[in-house]
């Protein structure tokens, strides 16, 4: 009965990318990063000037030592976008700078707030 624990965490990670369609894991929160990598991942996805969710992995340890063997991205922070992994900060950057992160963040921002 060992694996109860690493299941329901793998379940809880399934079910935070299901539900929240643009999801960065990332060390502290989006006001108060704990690494210089999370700031910088932070500070693109802001750039695009939608919401989006974040799981502090500091504080979820068990989420922490899953995530990397579920996602095979061995680092923090992890973009996740409509349940697919985008990558790491350095990914995020390049596609900030190269004008592709912005239309991938709105056009999903705009799948998900409901048509006037």
């Amino acid at each position: 009965m060992e694996n109860v624990n690493t299941e329901s965490t793998v379940d809880k990670i399934k079910e935070q990318i299901a539900e929240n369609p643009i999801l960065l894991y990332m060390k502290g929160s989006p006001k108060l990063p704990s690494c210089g990598f999370s700031a910088q991942a932070v500070q693109a996805l802001m750039s695009c000037g939608e919401q989006f969710a974040y799981v502090d992995i500091l504080q979820n340890p068990d989420i922490r030592a899953e995530l990397p063997k579920y996602a095979n991205w061995p680092t923090f922070p992890q973009l996740w976008v409509e349940g697919e992994l985008v990558g790491g900060c350095d990914i995020i950057i390049e596609m900030f700078q190269q004008g592709e992160l912005q239309p991938l963040i709105k056009e999903t921002a705009a799948k998900q707030s409901p048509a006037e």
